[in-house]
């Protein structure tokens, strides 16, 4: 590889970075006001500088926390998993995968031969694919320290490094070392959101991004409303005005006292009622059951549509837009987490990852109560419907949880029958 390949592998990690950087601040809340106008920001003084109603945080963590791994069937590859930290960063992995569209899993060689795997952000990565099979053919990551800029090529047969001394480059880069890849394949999987064939990945907020500037500028309305009419104002007629030293009229009844008082007998009082701000709660609502509509998200997680849901039953029937979404991202990165895991055996052992079998086990999307669950498990596996390993995964357990339960369960039993192992041996 040249460095004629390096360059537009690096296009293509910033071609979206604006993009990404708009993506971000909405989760994060940093928005800019849309639809505020110049003269709101004058008449407030510019003391409201940013209202967030961080919708898109809330859609995105609300599939995230219902995509959670919780085994695979080889068990080696399981211990190499959460050796690599991965029970924890697969979770940050999806959450990326949601906000930005994409994100990366990178699997190698550490010194001592096991594998180590990190997740990387889109902001860094970017792939090039098959077009006929939509394989990973070729990868770069790239990053800035103090040094300069450094990007790594990941190819199918080498691995080559490159740096710069300057920051933020894409050109004048220089190769600094080339490793030989023995695992035959690019060892990048690609996490990519969305149901559509052609494009690079969606972010998951993208229906509600727009519905979000209309939700924030109806609180902003409703904010400087409040502000400006909101309160009853008090009035007084008949009231002779004094002057301070410079000729400006003082206000003989300041917002802070609790009475005014007036020795002339011509002087009336009277109060302005304040404005009625229910309007814009009706228009809020409108554009929450939009979003509601949009992303699956149910009315009673929005805080809208009155009464909580009563029963275990009516919150799953709420949930079942949402908990299909997330059942279908886990179809979409169970693949790729199936890769990842396939990867991690050729590294253990050698071997061609294509030749690995393996599967990705995953935790129920749905809300249920556990006393059902676990009371349907139990009457199941008493019929002799389901075996004891299957029945402790649907409860939740993952591979080592239930592994040690079946050792437990086995010295149990030997200590009823009064079996002494030592003794034995």
């Amino acid at each position: 590889m040249t460095n004629l390949a390096l360059i537009p592998m690096l296009q293509r990690v910033d071609e979206k970075a604006a993009t990404y950087s708009t993506l971000t601040a909405y989760y994060e809340g940093r928005q800019p006001l849309t639809f505020l106008s110049p003269e709101a920001r004058a008449a407030l003084n510019n003391r409201l500088s940013a209202v967030s109603v961080n919708i898109p945080r809330l859609l995105v963590d609300s599939i995230a926390e219902r995509l959670r791994v919780t085994g695979l069937s080889r068990p080696d590859t399981w211990a190499d998993w959460t050796a690599n930290g991965l029970d924890t960063m697969h979770r940050i992995a999806h959450r990326e995968a949601l906000l930005l569209g994409e994100t990366f899993v990178i699997v190698w060689a550490a010194p001592d031969g096991s594998p180590r795997v990190t997740v990387e952000s889109a902001t860094q990565m970017g792939v090039t694919t098959d077009p006929a099979t939509r394989q990973v053919t070729g990868a770069v990551k790239r990053w800035e320290d103090s040094t300069g800029t450094h990007a790594v090529l990941y190819g199918a047969d080498e691995i080559t490094r490159w740096t710069s001394p300057s920051t933020g480059a894409t050109t004048g880069f220089r190769k600094v070392d080339t490793l030989p890849n023995p695992l035959g394949v690019v060892p990048v999987v690609w996490l990519r959101n969305g149901d559509r064939l052609v494009n690079r990945g969606i972010s998951e907020m993208t229906d509600v991004l727009s519905l979000t500037d209309a939700l924030v500028k109806l609180t902003t309305d409703m904010l400087t409303a409040s502000e400006y009419a909101a309160r009853p104002r008090r009035w007084a007629s008949g009231v002779e005005l004094t002057e301070d030293a410079e000729g400006n009229v003082v206000n003989p009844f300041p917002e802070t006292d609790r009475m005014m008082i007036s020795e002339e007998h011509e002087t009336k009082f009277g109060q302005l009622p304040g404005a009625d701000l229910s309007g814009y709660e009706n228009a809020v609502g409108v554009i929450m059951r939009q979003i509601s509509a949009v992303s699956g998200l149910p009315e009673h997680l929005l805080g809208i549509g009155g009464d909580n849901p009563t029963s275990a039953d009516s919150i799953r029937a709420s949930e079942a837009a949402l908990t299909a979404r997330a059942e279908a991202r886990q179809g979409t990165y169970g693949k790729a987490w199936s890769q990842v895991a396939r990867l991690m055996a050729g590294v253990r052992h050698g071997v061609d990852p294509a030749s690995v079998e393996v599967s990705v086990s995953w935790a129920d999307p749905s809300t249920r109560s556990v006393a059902q669950e676990a009371d349907a498990i139990v009457k199941l596996h008493a019929a002799g419907l389901l075996p004891t390993t299957y029945a402790l995964q649907r409860l939740g357990y993952d591979s080592t949880e239930i592994k040690a339960i079946r050792t437990a369960r086995r010295a149990e039993a030997l200590d009823t029958a009064g079996v002494d192992l030592e003794a034995l041996l």
